[in-house]
């Protein structure tokens, strides 16, 4: 059993920077691929950025990339979501996730066996 806790979300002006974390209970963070998605109101749960489970391997969305880092700390037992130049369609509830498959297959929803409850990140234009 893994809980995931994340942090960081708050209000920030469009081209400003939030950094998300997630910090994961447990001994075997190392094994988890760990991704992070996000909802908007009134839309879909979609797929943001992920993470293999040794940090060798990243996949983003196109939609973030070149703007939004994703890394972890295998130390820590935390994730993290480092969100620059932010636009206000960024806005939403930010979920992270693990994933103890031994296959890293980053985008899908379904394949991700814990979630945390979500922070939410607001960007004003």
């Amino acid at each position: 059993q893994v809980q995931l806790v994340e942090s960081g979300g708050g209000l920030v002006q469009a081209g400003g920077s939030l950094r998300l974390s997630c910090a994961a209970s447990g001994r075997t963070f190392s094994n988890y691929h760990m991704g992070w998605f996000r909802q908007a109101p009134g839309k879909e749960r979609e797929f943001v950025a992920a993470i293999s489970s040794g940090g060798g391997t990243t996949v983003y969305a196109d939609s973030v990339k070149g703007r939004f880092t994703i890394s972890r700390d295998n130390a820590k037992n935390t994730v993290y979501l480092q969100m620059n130049s932010l636009k206000s369609e960024d806005t939403a509830v930010y979920y992270c996730a693990a994933d103890r498959s031994a296959f890293f297959s980053a985008r899908y929803a379904s394949v991700y066996d814990y979630w945390g409850q979500g922070t939410q990140a607001t960007v004003s234009s």
